[in-house]
């Protein structure tokens, strides 16, 4: 028997427990051997997922099907070296807003989503509001899209950045989840 998860997607029901009254699909070790291997390289093929998960290449794909229907997997992305591409500089920004009304957080984040220097941007708690990745050639380039972009986002009463020296750990998926 199917039921609908908490993201309206269809799971079976031997699968779906329910924490904090939302129905969350169980992963097994297969799932994170399959999970993982994907992490590893979003391009597998069935029989590399078989092959991981010791599974034949029809059932590592009925199970990658499973965790697709469930949100699990959400899709398959390139990881693209930036630096490779000449945005060298990796810069931290925190904003804090002059109001934390519903308005003034919907027009500072539409407005984030259009500028085409952020890679991410998280709603924080605590001293400030929302916390940047901003991706720039260069300390002159991020200057440029301070001014361009960072500074004309709507409501902003603080900007503060920092530079990030090197990257240490870059990971999609916490380890621990891939047991």
């Amino acid at each position: 028997m199917q039921i609908l998860d908490w993201n309206s997607n269809l799971v079976h029901k031997s699968r779906v427990k329910t924490y904090n009254g939302r129905n969350i699909m169980q992963i097994d070790r297969i799932d994170r051997k399959i999970l993982s291997a994907l992490v590893t390289n979003g391009r597998a093929t069935q029989q590399e997922l078989g092959e991981a998960a010791g599974l034949s290449p029809s059932a590592a794909a009925r199970r990658q099907k499973a965790l697709e229907d469930a949100g699990i997997l959400r899709g398959y992305r390139a990881d693209v070296n930036l630096r490779k591409l000449g945005m060298g500089a990796t810069v931290m920004v925190t904003i804090t807003l002059d109001s934390q009304s519903e308005e003034a957080m919907a027009a500072f984040e539409g407005a984030v989503a259009e500028s085409p220097s952020i890679l991410r941007c998280h709603l924080m708690s605590g001293r400030n509001d929302y916390h940047l990745t901003v991706r720039a050639a260069s300390i002159e380039d991020y200057e440029r899209v301070h001014r361009q972009e960072i500074a004309r986002l709507p409501r902003v009463a603080r900007i503060e950045t920092a530079f990030a020296l090197r990257e240490v750990v870059n990971r999609t998926v916490p380890p621990r989840l891939l047991g």
